[in-house]
């Protein structure tokens, strides 16, 4: 299904790059607002930093597939050196298909991990990778992303109906 996502954890940072290993993850794709940092405060990377490094430790690349414009990522991501695709045009799988040609990954090599089931799953179930929605790590959103939301309550509601969709500590099935 298209907005069913695979997996469902509650923050990106509890990701386990042993279990990663273990089910043959070698990139994560991520979003970059309410995935990774919170959007209304893009100096809130310090986490984002640590996951990176404990990713990079255990060979796993992250790389940012985000829909903001270039300037916006880079201003976050370049102190840090993590790449990223903008503009990515999400729920269409373009970016995350794009990046996997370049690292030059099989499809089941790679998790898309995002907060919102109108974007970032649909366009990870799309490429054929791992989709894992996480929640959001702030309650607000920016204007654009509100309309999403809205629309995401029914996603939910839809789903819900054949099988919850929750969110726990561990990666689990969603």
């Amino acid at each position: 299904m298209l907005f069913r996502p695979q997996y469902t954890i509650n923050t990106i940072y509890n990701l386990d790059p042993k279990q990663l290993k273990e089910i043959g993850i070698k990139a994560v794709f991520s979003d970059l607002d309410n995935t990774l940092i919170a959007w209304n405060n893009p100096n809130s990377a310090k986490e984002m930093d640590d996951l990176n490094q404990k990713l990079k430790a255990n060979g796993i690349k992250l790389v940012v597939i985000s829909n903001n414009n270039a300037e916006r990522i880079s201003k976050v991501l370049n102190p840090y050196g993590i790449e990223f695709i903008a503009k990515a045009r999400k729920p269409l799988p373009t970016g995350i298909n794009e990046e996997l040609k370049k690292l030059n990954l099989n499809k089941d090599e790679v998790m898309m991990v995002g907060d919102q089931l109108m974007t970032d799953i649909p366009a990870a179930n799309r490429a054929g990778v791992k989709s894992v929605l996480v929640e959001p790590l702030v309650k607000t959103d920016k204007w654009n992303t509100r309309i999403n939301r809205f629309f995401e309550k029914f996603i939910f509601a839809f789903l819900k109906m054949r099988k919850p969709v929750t969110f726990k500590e561990t990666l689990q099935n969603g």
